[in-house]
């Protein structure tokens, strides 16, 4: 981008945000002009999703669809609070309509005694994940990326999608907190499929740019040659190497049932902050700020992010909080409130497992005997405290002995305590590339293969 471009983008940028905020803005004043005393939050986010989907070589589908939506949340009396959000146009007449209607809402609500008051001013972490040109990217631009998929499976039958997201984001509230952010995100992600295999190949940025059709389409048509024709593997405990997608299943359940505060205050979570749970290569960081990830540095009820360590050489070091769930510690949030999160707590949103040094060819060459996993699906949580999981494999499976692929292997069933498999002296490599694999906007891992020393495989996929 030249200088002359880079000032026009960042000319942009300021009106973008300049709108969203007045947006957010006046809202808070119409509430306040209808209850001076209540208190308000407003988040204005607008932007766009389009998407270009193909199956049996052929685009089939592209839609797009405009963001514009303003959510709303006041409380009045007794910490009495409601929420209620507006898409679409923002007139005054329909934001009235809104506004009217959750304060008649919170008005008739029971007190809140654990009601925790809006965010204070602060400033945001001083992030941009935004391209210019993947705000502006065409279906035009997606299909090159498909053509390319389905050239480079070379006869195969594939099917998948390309995506790209534009977030811009603006928050305001009653005690003065006003904050401004936006990113955009590209993803390719599709599957090959021979008569007795499928392959997967995906890879997500923040700039379309970055995908590479050719090489994501020749990742997902080799893996399902190279899987094709399997045949089962006794059920037993297997040294597994894990590739990313896993290790992202693996860290949503960590998050959901384990580092969130909210489970650890009804007891229902394995984390214990100070002690050693994990191998001491695992360090696994909240991090907005990492320049690979993608994102928005405040969380919709207007708290910054700043990084934080989870994990660090193994042990547990922090929680994640929203304003609620920080006042019941008595402690600070974090930042990791999303829109309709409530029952569930704080939720990561820029998961990163920091990489080690090989590769994961040089993973696989430490194996003895186990077992090599593309993918995990239809994973379900047994048991919150001990991380137990059941799920199946997906997209390539295949058996190592001394070192090498040696034959691919039917889809596994699993069932296996998380805790354990990534415990002390259960990590045996991390490889040293990463992969950015987004789960939404607000769920978004950068995280490396591993290899881990047991994993329990308790039978087929039918059984």
């Amino acid at each position: 981008m030249t200088t002359t471009e880079r000032r026009r983008s960042m000319a942009t940028a300021d009106r973008d945000a300049a709108r969203g905020l007045d947006l957010a803005d006046h809202v808070v004043d119409l509430v306040r002009a209808r209850a001076p005393d209540a208190e308000v939050e407003v988040s204005v986010r607008r932007g766009s999703e389009a998407l270009t989907r193909f199956a049996t070589g052929f685009i089939h589908q592209n839609v797009a669809s405009e963001i514009n939506h303003v959510l709303i949340r006041v409380a009045v009396d007794d910490g009495r609070n409601a929420s209620t959000s507006v898409d679409g146009p923002a007139d005054d007449e329909s934001l009235g309509r809104a506004i009217d209607g959750v304060l008649e809402a919170a008005r008739v609500r029971p007190p809140d005694p654990d009601w925790p008051g809006l965010a204070p001013r602060g400033d945001a972490p001083a992030v941009d994940h935004w391209d210019e040109a993947t705000a502006a990217a065409t279906p035009d631009e997606r299909a090159s990326r498909v053509r390319e998929f389905v050239d480079a499976a070379d006869g195969l039958e594939t099917a998948g999608f390309c995506s790209t997201t534009v977030v811009r984001l603006a928050f305001a509230n009653s005690a003065g907190q006003r904050l401004t952010g936006r990113g955009t995100a590209a993803i390719l992600d599709g599957i090959a499929r021979t008569p007795t295999a499928d392959g997967s190949g995906r890879q997500g940025s923040l700039r379309l740019a970055d995908l590479d059709g050719r090489v994501i389409g020749d990742r997902a048509a080799r893996k399902a040659r190279d899987a094709s024709e399997p045949t089962d593997l006794e059920p037993g405990r297997y040294e597994v190497v894990l590739e990313p997608d896993c290790v992202a299943n693996i860290l949503s359940f960590l998050l959901v049932a384990g580092f969130n505060g909210k489970a650890v205050e009804e007891g229902r979570s394995f984390a214990r902050v100070g002690e050693v749970q994990f191998d001491r290569s695992i360090v696994l960081r909240e991090d907005v700020t990492d320049p690979a990830t993608i994102g928005i540095p405040f969380d919709i009820e207007g708290t910054p992010k700043q990084p934080l360590d989870l994990v660090r050489d193994g042990i547990t070091s922090a929680l994640l909080h929203t304003r609620r769930t920080a006042k019941a510690a008595r402690t600070f949030s974090t930042g990791h409130a999303v829109e309709g999160g409530s029952s569930w707590g704080a939720l990561g949103a820029n998961l990163v497992v920091e990489p080690g040094r090989k590769s994961t060819d040089e993973l696989v060459a430490g194996v003895e005997r186990g077992v090599l996993v593309t993918d995990f699906w239809y994973t379900r949580i047994l048991d919150p405290k001990t991380q137990v999981v059941t799920g199946l494999t997906r997209n390539g499976v295949w058996l190592i002995e001394d070192g090498r692929i040696v034959r691919p292997v039917t889809n596994l069933r699993f069932t296996q305590s998380f805790l354990d498999a990534l415990g002390p002296g259960a990590v045996r490599g991390i490889s040293a590339d990463q992969a950015l694999l987004l789960g939404g906007w607000d769920s978004i891992y950068l995280v490396p293969s591993l290899h881990l020393a047991s994993w329990h495989f308790t039978g087929g996929a039918r059984g």
